[in-house]
């Protein structure tokens, strides 16, 4: 039977699962295939990429943190980074006793995010503190690792959208979107 391969822009708000209570939003409202599953977490007030699929194989190859599969994220922090902060970022923060392994952490340009679609509900906006963007690749995963990570540095994170998982890419998909895709090798 062939494996399927599903890339989906999770709305904020949204769970990483089928099933919630009553007053929670999940994957099953957004007629995706039957069998599939998410590889990987994405919190319920994190948005953007989560692929989805029928290969238990692929799945946990594609999440363990020792083959070093990067997942990137368009981050929006309170406050406006320093290049210490910055440094400390991509060399490891300690959070919970536990200090992350190097990251990747660059500033990103607001010219960069014209793509970005506005969150239901939007952030709160505060108008005498600015905020940055920032674009964190990291290939571990652990609860809320980015959130953890920014705070810890001074940052505390505003809104979470993850836009890459290795090669597959968020590109054009909106809130909400889903295509199939082939299985990449690695």
């Amino acid at each position: 039977m062939k494996k399927r391969y599903i890339l989906f822009n999770k709305p904020y708000g949204v769970l990483t699962q089928f099933t919630g209570t009553e007053d929670e939003r999940t994957l099953a409202e957004f007629s995706l295939p039957k069998g599939v599953y998410a590889a990987g977490r994405l919190d319920k007030d994190s948005e953007g990429l989560l692929l989805l699929t029928d290969d238990g194989a692929f799945k946990d190859r594609l999440t363990h943190p020792r083959f070093e599969h990067y997942k990137t994220y368009l981050v929006q922090v309170e406050g406006i980074p320093t290049d210490e902060a910055i440094a400390k970022l991509c060399n490891g923060v300690v959070i919970s006793g536990y200090k992350t392994k190097r990251a990747k952490v660059q500033r990103v340009a607001e010219s960069e995010l014209a793509f970005l679609w506005e969150r239901d509900p939007p952030i709160r906006f505060r108008q005498n503190i600015p905020t940055a963007w920032l674009r964190i690749s990291i290939y571990e995963g652990k609860n809320r690792q980015v959130r953890r990570m920014t705070a810890a540095a001074g940052y505390p994170t505003l809104r979470l959208i993850r836009v890459a998982i290795m090669d597959y890419q968020l590109e054009n998909l909106r809130p909400g979107e889903w295509r199939e895709v082939s299985r990449l090798a690695f």
